[in-house]
C-alpha cells in the first residue's frame, strides 16, 4: 500500500507525501515544506490548494485502510478493486491559521464506513503541532 500511495499516485509523489502511520484508527501522512508548495510568496505560506489536496488525500487513505480492515478476509485483488470505486463526493476545508512550518502532518478519522458512502474528518498540523486546517469529507465507496 505504501508503494501505491507514495509512488503510483503521481500527484502524491509530486507533493512529497510519506506515510507515517498505517494504523486504521490513526492514519498519518507527512510532507516537507518546499518552495514549490508556497502560495504566498512574501510570507512563504503553504498554498491553500495543497492544504485541501493533502486533507482530501489523507481522508481517502483513511478510507483505504478502513476498507482493508473491514474486508481483510477477501483476496488482495478484490480489496484493490474496491479502492478503484472510491471518489470524493464532498469536501469542506476550514483554514484556521497560515500554513507556516518546516513540515506538516495530516491525520484522519473515519466516522462512518457504510456500504456506499464513507465519512471522514481530517486535520493538518505544522511542525510545532499547531492545527493549520481541518476538513470533513464524504467519499463514494461502491
Amino acid at each position: 500500500m505504501r508503494e501505491l500511495f507514495e509512488h503510483r499516485i503521481s500527484f502524491n509523489e509530486v507533493l512529497g507525501f510519506k506515510i507515517v502511520s498505517f494504523d486504521p484508527a490513526a492514519p498519518q501522512v507527512r510532507f516537507d515544506m518546499r518552495r514549490e508548495l508556497v502560495g504566498h510568496f512574501l510570507y512563504g505560506r503553504l498554498h491553500g490548494g495543497v492544504t485541501s489536496a493533502v486533507l482530501d488525500t489523507t481522508g481517502g487513505f483513511a478510507i483505504m485502510l478502513a476498507i482493508s480492515e473491514k474486508f481483510c478476509d477477501e483476496p488482495a485483488e478484490q480489496v484493490m478493486m474496491r479502492f478503484g470505486k472510491m471518489g470524493t463526493i464532498d469536501l469542506r476545508i476550514d483554514y484556521l491559521r497560515p500554513g507556516v512550518g518546516r513540515h506538516f502532518t495530516a491525520t484522519a478519522n473515519v466516522t462512518r464506513l457504510g456500504g456506499r458512502i464513507a465519512s471522514v474528518q481530517m486535520a493538518l498540523t505544522n511542525d510545532e503541532n499547531a492545527v493549520v486546517a481541518t476538513g470533513a469529507a464524504s467519499y463514494i465507496v461502491s
